[in-house]
């Protein structure tokens, strides 16, 4: 059995797309997921499941979602395995706990691509912030205090790119 994280984009956010974790946790042990756990009330649920197909997992979460909360939000399923290789491979500047820099972890939602993101954001702002990538993450870390000044903050909330993504903190 192998464990996974679902990041569930764009839900209880501003008293939007509302989901309870424990109907969520719920939905999950009703697709046979074992081990359900949901951390903090933004969406990020972790399980274990016999299924090798992360496709297929995303299919199936995304309608039990679709089904269960009326929602058609996107969801970006990684296996534990796959996210201790992308942390293990962040940039030194990346996650250092320096509290005058704010660190994400951007996940690009299949289909698109760094490169997608990367042609409709632009240049980061080299005095203000930076971008990484790795596989289909971007590191992105910002100044706290010039948040409003940076490319990526306005952008990765644009109406065009940010279906794409999914942003934790790091």
């Amino acid at each position: 059995m192998k464990r996974y994280v679902a990041l569930l984009r764009g839900i209880n956010v501003s008293g939007k797309n509302k989901v309870f974790m424990p109907a969520l946790k719920e939905g999950f042990e009703q697709l046979a997921f074992e081990d359900v756990k949901t951390y903090l009330n933004s969406g990020n649920v972790i399980f274990s499941s016999h299924e090798d197909d992360i496709k297929k997992l995303t299919n199936q979460i995304e309608l039990m979602i679709h089904n269960q909360f009326h929602l058609d939000i996107s969801v970006f399923v990684i296996s534990k395995q796959d996210l201790l290789d992308i942390l293990h491979n962040s940039p030194q500047w990346w996650g250092n706990n320096n509290k005058d820099i704010y660190d994400n972890l951007i996940f690009i939602i299949p289909l698109a691509k760094f490169l997608d993101v990367y042609n409709e954001i632009g240049e980061p702002k080299k005095e203000l912030e930076k971008i990484e990538n790795y596989k289909e993450v971007i590191f992105w870390s910002f100044s706290r205090k010039d948040y409003q000044k940076t490319n990526w903050w306005s952008k990765t909330a644009s109406a065009n790119i940010s279906a794409k993504l999914t942003i934790r903190t790091a």
